[in-house]
């Protein structure tokens, strides 16, 4: 019989491989809208909404592929799902390589267009996303799933906190690797951290097709009515699309850190900046207070956490706003807007402990035997919403109050970016309108738990 504080094989090895995948995702995803306009040459923009449809494909496919990843078995998914993602992120690197044979691109510490902005060959990059979106919706369902299955009732808790630990270690991995390249290549560096991306996954599929073996085989095999059956029944859960459509406030706020701040910070603080490392300071807390805080909440509801976390991120917001009120001075040798940037995040980061681990615990809860992959799936559509919602309105807050500085004259330089903080007040009153909401959410979902059990 399995104790409590013991985990079984395949959750380990599934926790490793989300560490490879996290760091080859994030490497890739936190200078996206940089790879896009500096190496592809897209606008503000047209980068934002690539990579808000990328992401939000990205989350919106789960429920789907973890519906079809019950019935093949988990192992047959997570091979599938590597495979894609290595050709994807090799596909990346080797595009840029393609064009700049074609003269349309020359690369270099900066990338010089010969054509390419005008050119639809450009656009070769939809494919090559595709098979990163496809891939990864598999391994967001099964990874997830196979720690519900692999834990209890009593050890659930501590195995998603160990998961999402670990989905941090992956990201601070990820993010540590740009910096060095783009000092060392320039912009090229933002081509080959894609190589990077492909051998992680490549070592995933090693790891999987050798190590990984589960003893919880509930709902392989299912008939195609059986699926839709299922999909349908979660599809029209009423109470959990609610509590999605509400956690959407926070994740949209958390994924300026890939569609706004590295622009922000480069064109605030000049290109001396370091997004990629700021961005990291969001992994290295979690990862430091995911332990504690589930402790912490150990007695209290999933709600509960979740909401000490809503309140915690329009605080986030404001203090990523700050830096540009702060005037030119350095702060511990960093520019205000960097500085005030990293304060930011450090509330974002214990923000996202008290709400993730206990969010995915929720939704475990809900999911019946053999139905794990497609409800744990389902939990990440609050991402697909974001993604699409959050880059599309980044991409017109950075144009509206923080343009590109390579459109604009010696004139509009001069005061283009005075309310360039106004971005962030956007994202204070997102936040602060879901922390809210989901006090009343809260309220309301309890009085209808009682009356149920009091009928």
């Amino acid at each position: 019989m399995k104790q409590q504080s013991s985990f079984s094989r395949a959750f380990w090895v599934a926790n490793s491989v989300e560490l490879l995948e996290r760091a080859a995702y994030y490497g890739v995803f936190i200078v996206i809208t940089l790879y896009l306009s500096r190496i592809l040459g897209f606008t503000d923009m047209q980068a934002a909404s690539i990579a808000g449809v990328f992401s939000g494909l990205l989350y919106f496919l789960p429920t789907f592929s973890g519906a079809y990843a019950d019935k093949i078995g988990f192992k047959k998914a997570l091979i599938l799902a590597f495979s894609l993602l290595t050709m994807g992120y090799f596909g990346l690197g080797a595009l840029p390589t393609v064009l700049e044979a074609s003269g349309l691109v020359e690369y270099g510490q900066q990338t010089h267009f010969n054509g390419l902005r005008e050119s639809g060959l450009k656009w070769a990059i939809i494919p090559i996303v595709s098979l990163i979106i496809i891939g990864g919706s598999f391994i967001k369902s099964v990874i997830t799933a196979t720690v519900s299955k692999e834990t209890t009732v009593a050890n659930r808790a501590k195995g998603f906190s160990i998961f999402y630990a670990m989905v941090n270690v992956g990201a601070f991995s990820g993010k540590t690797i740009v910096k060095p390249l783009r000092e060392s290549m320039g912009d090229e560096g933002l081509v080959y951290l894609n190589f990077f991306s492909a051998a992680a996954t490549l070592l995933a599929i090693v790891l999987v097709y050798l190590f990984f073996k589960t003893s919880h085989r509930e709902g392989e095999g299912k008939s195609i009515n059986e699926i839709i059956n299922a999909l349908g029944k979660v599809l029209t859960n009423a109470r959990l699309i609610i509590l999605i459509l509400i956690i959407t406030g926070f994740w949209m706020v958390q994924h300026q850190l890939y569609a706004t701040m590295p622009k922000y910070v480069l064109r605030m603080a000049g290109e001396g900046a370091s997004p990629s490392w700021y961005a990291n300071v969001n992994p290295l807390v979690v990862f430091i207070t995911v332990g504690a805080v589930t402790a912490l909440m150990k007695n209290r509801s999933a709600l509960t956490s979740m909401t000490i976390g809503m309140f915690i991120m329009p605080i986030s917001a404001f203090c990523m706003a700050s830096g540009n009120l702060l005037g030119g001075e350095l702060i511990l040798g960093m520019h205000p807007v960097a500085f005030m940037m990293i304060i930011g995040i450090v509330f974002q980061g214990l923000a996202e402990s008290f709400i993730s681990p206990r969010f995915l615990e929720y939704f475990s809860f809900q999911a019946p035997k053999g139905e794990e992959g497609m409800y744990l799936g389902f939990s990440h559509l609050h991402s697909f919403i974001s993604s699409i919602l959050g880059f599309g309105l980044s991409g017109y807050l950075l144009e509206t109050f923080c343009p590109d500085p390579a459109l604009l004259s010696e004139t509009e330089k001069l005061t283009a970016y005075d309310h360039a903080h106004y971005i962030w007040y956007v994202f204070v009153g997102i936040a602060a309108v879901s922390a809210v909401m989901l006090v009343i959410y809260g309220v309301i979902t309890r009085k209808l738990d009682r009356q149920r059990e009091t009928a």
